[in-house]
């Protein structure tokens, strides 16, 4: 096993049970591996979440903004940020791990590791998205609080999904609600 491995297996641990969900023995179990293989390649526990967390952080923030930031145009960035957002990204199971990750990781949110984390990946989201709104030409002030609208409008789609799947909109109807939602946060008529 790589430590690769063992990271992948703990950021899906993450979204199937939070923090408390990192443990070495059962992430062996899962990986058909020893503990020794766990102690090759990490320190502690503790070594293995942050590798986690930051895995999470650069696979669902850094490397999702890198793929819209090649749209040229920031309204189409911004509706490809929302399909990857709540319809785009599955795993193989269709789920969206990475809002489960989100959700979890929110209700640990003063674990000492996780707290740094979350607070980067909040305040770089929210500022990426108030880019796109400055840049559809909306003042400052107001692309700001934009951005903070469509963060919690993602983050209460998450919610939903995992709590109440037949509320969210899915294929066509999903599009729609898409657009409507950009619509809506760049106060477009259209």
């Amino acid at each position: 096993m790589s430590a690769r491995d063992w990271v992948d297996a703990a950021v899906a641990a993450l979204g199937e049970g939070g923090v408390a969900a990192v443990a070495v023995e059962p992430l062996a179990t899962r990986l058909g591996t020893t503990k020794g293989s766990f102690y090759w390649h990490f320190a502690n526990r503790d070594a293995l979440l942050t590798a986690a967390l930051e895995s999470w952080e650069r696979t669902d923030t850094e490397e999702v903004i890198a793929l819209v930031a090649a749209e040229p145009d920031p309204r189409t960035r911004l509706h490809t940020l929302l399909t990857l957002a709540v319809g785009g990204r599955h795993d193989d199971h269709g789920e969206q791990p990475g809002g489960r990750v989100e959700l979890a990781l929110l209700a640990t949110r003063d674990h000492p590791l996780v707290a740094p984390v979350l607070a980067r990946v909040t305040a770089r989201r929210i500022d990426y998205l108030a880019q796109l709104f400055a840049r559809m030409g909306l003042p400052p002030s107001d692309a700001r609080h934009r951005g903070l609208l469509a963060y919690s409008a993602y983050l209460g789609h998450a919610q939903l999904t995992q709590a109440t799947p037949d509320a969210v909109p899915t294929g066509a109807d999903l599009a729609a609600y898409i657009d409507a939602t950009i619509t809506r946060l760049t106060g477009d008529r259209g």
